[in-house]
């Protein structure tokens, strides 16, 4: 579970114009279309083929749990693509995004400062060019740590060194044990 892509996912998710499917026959429905096939949903959701044709055609209505669990969270996937880069495209050129997060953060600077890391509750509007690194690096396939990396940049140019304004000479910014992190568009 990745704690910064599905922040992303979740914030991108919010610009739906309409919800996804919620029951079992509607997901499958959704997921054979989009796939062209039954074969190709019984391979990507790890079941069988005849399986999938049940669901489709209403015969099992309620699936176990870890199998709603991957339905709901492939068809999210899937869902309103143009809407989804839509958002990205106006968070990465105009909008930014605003990241809530609660964890440790400190800096590295020079010797006598006050640069001791804590927990810090923030909520910080990162300028449109941090959005972006954030879901190019999340297309690329980044993991956590190089999104956290990311994050951590743009709350030291935006939090720490105000857009250039102070800090000059801060080095580093440390985000750990993080709680919990959110993102809006």
């Amino acid at each position: 579970m990745s704690l910064f892509g599905d922040g992303l996912d979740a914030a991108v998710q919010k610009a739906f114009t309409r919800p996804a499917p919620k029951s079992a026959g509607a997901q499958m429905r959704y997921l054979v279309t989009q796939l062209k096939g039954t074969k190709a949903v019984a391979q990507l959701l790890r079941i069988s083929q005849r399986t999938v044709e049940r669901y489709v055609k209403g015969q099992i209505k309620k699936p176990r749990p870890d199998l709603a669990a991957r339905m709901e969270r492939e068809v999210k996937k899937r869902w309103q693509p143009q809407i989804r880069a839509k958002a990205r495209q106006k968070a990465a050129t105009t909008g930014g995004i605003v990241i809530d997060t609660r964890a440790r953060i400190g800096y590295t600077a020079p010797i006598g400062s006050t640069d001791d890391a804590r927990i810090r509750h923030l909520t910080v509007a990162l300028p449109p060019q941090y959005a972006a690194r954030l879901f190019d690096a999340q297309q690329a396939g980044a993991g956590d740590q190089q999104l956290q990396q990311i994050a951590a940049e743009g709350l030291k140019e935006m939090y720490f060194q105000d857009g250039g304004r102070r800090a000059g000479s801060l080095e580093e910014v440390r985000f750990t044990d993080i709680e919990r992190v959110e993102f809006d568009l």
